[in-house]
């Protein structure tokens, strides 16, 4: 072959490839994106986070029953050592400072 004619067979030979290649290449990575976008839902997984679920309001109704009775046992303590406003002493998140 000549190869004056070698150099513009393999461009137009390029141009073609990437004329059908990119769209081709495009339309696999969009179905690619949209099939990855749906995830598929497990039935384990949903019947697990249930129990999980179910797990954390037992959880939940057992730390109140304990903080009840720790409001409970604190009024019985304030009454027994004669202080009348119990609210100050519940709350024990604050930072308490003693005035200077």
């Amino acid at each position: 072959m000549n190869e004056d004619i070698v150099i513009p067979i393999a461009f137009f030979g390029t141009v073609i490839v990437l004329a059908l290649g990119i769209p081709l290449v495009r339309g696999y990575l969009r179905r690619q994106e949209r099939l990855n976008a749906l995830p598929s839902i497990d039935p384990d997984q949903t019947a697990r986070l249930a129990r999980i679920e179910t797990a954390l309001e037992s959880m939940a109704i057992e730390i109140e029953r304990i903080s009840e009775g720790q409001r409970f046992t604190t009024k019985l303590l304030a009454e027994r050592a004669g202080v009348h406003d119990v609210r100050p002493m519940l709350d024990a998140g604050a930072i308490r400072r003693e005035p200077s």
